[in-house]
């Protein structure tokens, strides 16, 4: 039987839960909400990366991915970031849709599950 594991365990969440060779990671944002879409979607990349780095997988190995926005009009921002750093061949299905996010600052929120190796 697989091990259920918790990764950054907090009061009310986990940044992360590994279980059965899947990796669930919660909702991801900007540790620093001041940047436009562009600066915030670069940290939450690189929060998800760091996160399935801990997992033992990577971005190649994504099953799916929820993108939240707070507006709409920075969806071609959004993407251009995430277009250089997915993995060519290796995109996972993925939704986007608009949202109010917890903090006004924030926006956009990322959501996804990846294999584990």
């Amino acid at each position: 039987m697989s091990e259920l594991k918790r990764f950054h365990v907090g009061a009310r969440l986990s940044e992360m839960t590994v279980y059965n060779g899947v990796a669930y990671l919660a909702g991801q944002v900007a540790a620093d909400g001041s940047q436009d879409i562009t600066g915030q979607a670069t940290q939450v990349l690189a929060a998800i990366d760091a996160l399935l780095a801990e997992a033992g997988t990577d971005k190649s190995r994504l099953l799916q991915v929820v993108i939240y926005l707070k507006d709409l009009a920075d969806f071609p921002a959004l993407n251009a970031v995430w277009d250089g750093w997915i993995v060519p061949g290796s995109t996972p299905p993925r939704a986007t849709v608009k949202a109010e996010l917890a903090k006004p600052e924030w926006r956009v929120e990322i959501v996804c599950t990846a294999a584990v190796n």
